[in-house]
């Protein structure tokens, strides 16, 4: 298949509220339209991840984070020149599943570089969840072929692409900003 038979297979199964393990910027993600409550759950129970604990978004560009959390003016700038995967805790979560906004009301959101993952997002016209694909806990894996079976099993949709790859990645570093500019390194 194309990489456009692709996108469009992968968001057939986000539109019906389906769950897709997925190749990111940083490593492979488990993922579902991020609006959606019930999926986001779903992806909860398939991580065996408590709901405390919150999980990324992406977004395919800077101008959407706006839509989804309050941007303080210093993540403008950060988000602009960062060179690698970067997460930003935004506050004021806003018009995404519940389930997502931590009890403080933040939300991470990273803008995604791969050319993937944005076509995704555009065609769904919706931010995606992302996660490490992995039980909560357990390391996670840096190929997909270090993607446990018991993972893949419970998937709607497994992207064939890049699956044979094996360049180094890592998940993106992650920072809280405040309204107030204050900066915390989280990871």
């Amino acid at each position: 298949m194309s990489v456009t038979e692709e996108v469009n297979s992968c968001v057939s199964v986000l539109r019906k509220g389906g769950v897709i393990l997925y190749p990111t910027d940083t490593i492979w993600g488990i993922g579902c339209d991020a609006t959606n409550e019930l999926a986001v759950k779903r992806v909860f129970e398939i991580k065996s991840r408590p709901s405390a604990k919150a999980m990324i978004i992406l977004v395919a560009e800077a101008s959407q984070i706006e839509f989804y959390a309050s941007v303080p003016e210093v993540a403008r700038d950060l988000v602009e020149y960062a060179e690698t995967p970067l997460t930003i805790v935004y506050p004021d979560a806003k018009r995404i599943a519940p389930s997502l906004i931590s009890e403080d009301g933040t939300i991470a959101i990273r803008v995604v570089k791969d050319d993937f993952c944005k076509m995704i997002i555009n065609n769904l016209r919706k931010p995606l969840v992302s996660t490490s694909a992995n039980i909560s806990g357990e390391p996670a894996p840096a190929y997909f072929d270090e993607i446990s079976d018991e993972i893949k099993k419970k998937m709607d949709y497994v992207v064939p692409l890049r699956q044979s790859e094996h360049k180094k990645s890592a998940p993106s570093r992650i920072i809280k900003i405040g309204m107030n500019g204050a900066i915390e390194i989280i990871r």
